[in-house]
């Protein structure tokens, strides 16, 4: 097949959806697909060695608050040149916006399948953006037109769907959850890892990786981290990312009087310093009601090390309280609670949480469940009850 991922954001500054279409342009890849990956331009660095063709726009910096870029292929004629010599079987739209439009274009133009996947909570981020209700109201119902005119509409988890429904979609949704390999720890990197950002192994460490926004959810966990050392729990909050809050962040742990346990390391781009992060941890901290199905959960899973979610999130969706991870209330004094329950469990029962963690969350890109996406692209391919077939 011929397939063409279309997502807002790419190498070499990519947000989870960014990650996940990556994820499923290597692993299509690696089963002799043809894969192309459409998407806004951020720089013309070399990417050679790929297994897939980047095949980008011009693009702008709409805003220090959201990771996209934003651009109109339709305004750049090498993009359009280039698109003209691609035969696509099939278009994967991975959101509503810029790129996700080029693709809904292209199909309605070459009367092509499309798939679009639900990832992202745009009320909540258009209304960071602009600050008004109305419009991410409006933005939202916008979204769900945007879905109504695709043949499939998977969501990552059932939570996720029902945002959607919310929206105002009122089609069929198939839940189609995000995979994570599990890779082999390199654990040459752990004491390098340890050094280089100041993580103590005399304390337990407690981790976040992602956005540093306060959408996160973040300042439940600075808060949480306060408590915590007030009652004189020993412990190292690590914050792995960058994000548009950093700067007001900083100024909290300061205010919490946190910034002696506090690390933040920056966006960390080498797989291996990532992973051995997630394998010193002893908790990952994750309460986010924002985040749909993320991969720094899974991902943390891969190294063995549980996490905590909160109550009712997307987030709780795979975790089995006690098990697997830890479910908390999504207040302050609950989520330090949590912690300092998790932390008093005998460390064997720590680790076993962690090895049930590693058995039951990651699921492997390359398995049953690509068998499960490519087996969908090719049944639409071949079927002729497609919105823009129809309207021919």
């Amino acid at each position: 097949m011929k397939i063409g991922q279309f997502g807002e954001s790419f190498i070499p500054v990519f947000d989870g959806v960014g990650r996940v279409m990556k994820a499923y342009a290597e692993t299509m890849a690696k089963r002799g697909e043809e894969v192309y990956v459409i998407t806004p331009m951020y720089n013309t660095g070399y990417r050679g060695g790929l297994p897939y063709e980047i095949v980008d726009f011009n693009s702008v910096e709409l805003s220090k608050k959201i990771p996209w870029r934003i651009g109109l292929d339709s305004f750049d004629p090498h993009f359009i040149a280039r698109m003209k010599q691609i035969d696509l079987d099939i278009i994967h739209v991975h959101g509503p916006v810029f790129a996700g439009n080029a693709g809904l274009n292209l199909a309605k133009k070459r009367h092509l399948p499309i798939v679009g996947s639900f990832h992202t909570k745009f009320y909540d981020d258009i209304l960071q953006f602009t600050g008004v209700k109305t419009i991410a109201k409006v933005g939202s119902q916008a979204v769900a037109d945007f879905f109504s005119k695709c043949d499939e509409v998977w969501a990552v988890s059932e939570g996720t769907g029902e945002t959607l429904r919310e929206y105002g979609y009122k089609g069929e949704i198939i839940v189609m959850p995000n995979g994570s390999n599990r890779r082999v720890l390199n654990v040459a990197r752990v004491p390098e890892v340890r050094q280089k950002y100041g993580i103590r192994s005399d304390v337990p460490v407690l981790l976040f990786v992602g956005q540093i926004s306060w959408k996160k959810n973040l300042g439940r966990v600075l808060e949480a981290c306060s408590i915590l050392k007030k009652q004189g729990t020993a412990f190292q909050l690590v914050m792995a990312g960058r994000g548009p809050d950093e700067q007001a962040i900083r100024e909290r742990v300061s205010e919490l009087d946190i910034a002696d346990v506090a690390v933040f390391t920056g966006h960390l781009t080498d797989t291996e310093s990532l992973d051995a992060i997630y394998s010193i941890a002893d908790l990952f901290v994750f309460p986010s009601i924002y985040d749909n199905a993320p991969m720094v959960v899974r991902e943390a899973a891969a190294q063995r090390t549980p996490s905590l979610a909160a109550e009712g999130s997307c987030t709780a969706e795979v975790i089995t309280a006690g098990d697997n991870g830890i479910i908390s209330k999504d207040e302050s004094p609950a989520v330090a609670q949590a912690i300092t329950d998790f932390l008093s469990l005998p460390q064997e029962k720590r680790k076993a949480m962690g090895d049930r963690a590693y058995d039951t969350i990651p699921i492997p890109w390359d398995g049953p469940l690509m068998d499960t996406i490519l087996g969908r692209y090719q049944a639409l391919i071949e079927s002729n009850n497609l919105k823009y077939r129809k309207s021919l």
